[in-house]
């Protein structure tokens, strides 16, 4: 439960963090985008290179990212093991009836890479962009929408309200965990049939604490007047300054770059 990096915010003061929160999300977005059209192991060389150098820059633990990477674990080995062998090609080996190409390990390795990656920036995002700021930038990001009528304040503050919870709640699922157990409960043994029955008495309490930790949360709001974007104020309102056009433009020319490669 532990290794769970995605929604935890380490409040350093480095370059990274004090980007724009609207410009950290946006080169997200688009690294994710840019990772999808690597086709070569080469061009994951500055990829990497990148990745590094904002970790350093952000001075984010390098074993927390590999903590977070560890509930992937299975995900990875799956996602690995449907490519190698539903991927035709040059055979390299066969066991039984199933047979393992060339074509399909190479796959398997580019998207297991395209996960890592992925998992990767979300965290830095998190990592660098505290829940307050993230709010204000998903918020004003959506906010040409809402001419339309779409709710960008309230889905700002949802996904906000989402990551800020994420960590809150694999610790209280372990608590239970830990407390179910000194009452005798066995999450380890038997099939997985059995282990899954076993998983009610942590799912059960699980599920409402966690209503009613959404309705407190709720009244607490209301109490305050929250009426999401609708006349809100800000102590610091974003401001886009010349670092953070230089960082996006600097930023966005490499991955079109790897972009364009694709097609060289």
């Amino acid at each position: 439960m532990s290794n769970i990096s995605i929604g935890q915010y380490i409040p350093f003061d480095t370059p990274v963090h004090r980007l724009d929160p609207r410009v950290k999300i946006i080169l997200t977005i688009f690294f994710m985008v840019m990772i999808f059209f690597v086709k070569n192991f080469l061009v994951y060389i500055p990829v990497f290179l990148f990745v590094a150098f904002t970790i350093y820059i952000a001075k984010i633990p390098v074993k927390s990212l590999i903590r977070g990477l560890k509930p992937l674990m299975i995900l990875l080995i799956i996602t690995a093991i449907i490519n190698v062998i539903t991927t035709p090609g040059e055979e390299l080996f066969h066991i039984w009836k199933i047979s393992v190409t060339k074509e399909g390990l190479y796959k398997s390795v580019f998207m297991i890479l395209r996960l890592v990656f992925i998992v990767i920036s979300t965290s830095v995002l998190t990592y660098t962009t505290s829940p307050m700021r993230l709010t204000d930038g998903l918020e004003k990001l959506f906010s040409p929408l809402s001419k339309v009528g779409f709710p960008a304040a309230e889905l700002a503050m949802m996904i906000s309200i989402a990551l800020r919870f994420i960590p809150t709640l694999f610790k209280e699922s372990e608590k239970i965990r830990m407390a179910q157990m000194a009452r005798g409960a066995n999450f380890e043994s038997g099939n997985l049939m059995t282990r899954a029955k076993n998983m009610i008495p942590l799912l059960v309490p699980l599920f409402i604490n966690s209503f009613k930790r959404a309705d407190e949360l709720s009244t607490a709001m209301e109490a305050r007047l929250y009426r999401g974007g609708r006349y809100r104020t800000r102590l610091n309102e974003l401001k886009m300054t010349k670092s953070d056009v230089v960082v996006f433009v600097v930023v966005a020319v490499f991955f079109s770059i790897i972009i364009w490669i694709k097609y060289i």
